[in-house]
């Protein structure tokens, strides 16, 4: 889910937006692996507090990557919801986790912002219940369905409905904040869409509350990037950021692959930067992450953002009267990931 709760959550580029709704450029650029010199400041801010999603960023800085690639990455915690667009829109950040809806929101609205590369390659909000007869879409007719309350989580059941037969006017739906897994235990609601099934769901899993988990993109949303690297657009033109944002990249790819050679260096990671984090649980949490943090498509690398399926997704916020315009080829870019380049 998009995790705006009372929790706390700069770079690089010379580019050219190439016409296309993503710059999935053409040709290679040679990767950088180690550099000599001063280290380039970064400061990036995450989405949310440091959990499975981010374990590819932390075992980076912990395999020495960021370091190798001459960079001093500051890895902060947003101290507002709203903050981390709003800090790469100003200058105040140099990169920030955002999520593509969010994205697409502060672009229809005017910010200046692009995503730079995907870290979550597929939806990881879900319908949720721990009601035991609740075990299909199919039940969502007459059900009590809590939500965080953002609009696009309403458009979804909306959707979810119409594409599977189902009364969207029988739905109930409660805005229960981000009080997502309460609800539930609670009873309060028959189902949440929401919370992200390889978080809360895998924190209900080994609770043994054997929760029904229904992802968005196997009942009719249209597929998109959880969560993305965003940077400020016109930074991205100033001479010297594509290089450090391609090393940015590339680092984080060598955290990705990682993790996926052996995700105990990513929950390794998560609980150095905060000892509060259960490592059973991030450890199991990383593992159910692995398979989205890569392309499907293993011919394209680390962090790969597919244009095609951003202009389904943005057509799809248009038709649901959620954004004005279709995402512009200034909305993303794979300018800068690991082996690519104009």
């Amino acid at each position: 889910m998009i995790r705006r709760r009372t929790a706390p959550a700069r770079l690089a580029v010379v580019v050219l937006l190439l016409a296309a709704l993503a710059l999935s450029a053409c040709g290679s650029k040679k990767d950088v692996t180690t550099t000599t010199g001063s280290s380039a400041r970064i400061d990036l801010v995450l989405d949310y507090l440091p959990n499975a999603d981010h374990a590819p960023i932390y075992a980076a800085q912990a395999i020495g990557a960021f370091k190798a690639a001459g960079l001093d990455v500051r890895i902060r915690v947003p101290s507002d919801p709203a903050a981390p667009l709003k800090l790469v829109q100003s200058g105040q950040a140099d990169v920030a986790i955002s999520y593509e809806p969010e994205l697409l929101l502060a672009r229809d609205k005017g910010a200046r912002v692009a995503a730079i590369g995907a870290l979550v390659q597929k939806p990881l909000t879900s319908i949720m219940s721990l009601d035991k007869d609740f075990k299909s879409v199919k039940d969502l007719k007459n059900a009590k369905v809590g939500t965080a309350g953002i609009p696009y989580q309403t458009a979804y059941l909306k959707t979810i409905a119409q594409a599977n037969g189902v009364d969207a006017s029988s739905i109930s739906e409660i805005n229960v904040g981000f009080n997502l897994v309460p609800s539930m235990l609670s009873k309060k609601v028959d189902a949440t869409l929401g919370a992200f099934w390889n978080v809360e769901g895998v924190q209900l899993q080994r609770q043994h509350k054997d929760p029904t988990i229904i992802k968005m993109d196997q009942v009719g949303v249209p597929t998109y990037q959880e969560l993305v690297f965003v940077a400020n657009m016109d930074r991205l033109r100033e001479k010297g950021y594509g290089a450090v944002m391609r090393r940015f990249m590339q680092a984080v790819s060598r955290g990705a692959k990682a993790v996926k050679a052996d995700p105990a260096v990513g929950a390794d990671a998560l609980v150095k930067a905060d000892s509060s984090l259960d490592r059973g649980l991030q450890l199991a949490a990383v593992k159910a992450t692995l398979p989205v943090f890569f392309p499907e498509d293993t011919n394209f690398p680390f962090g790969y953002m597919n244009a095609d399926e951003w202009k389904i997704y943005g057509q799809w916020m248009v038709d649901n009267k959620l954004v004005t315009t279709l995402p512009t080829p200034t909305s993303l870019t794979n300018e800068f990931l690991p082996g690519r380049g104009i």
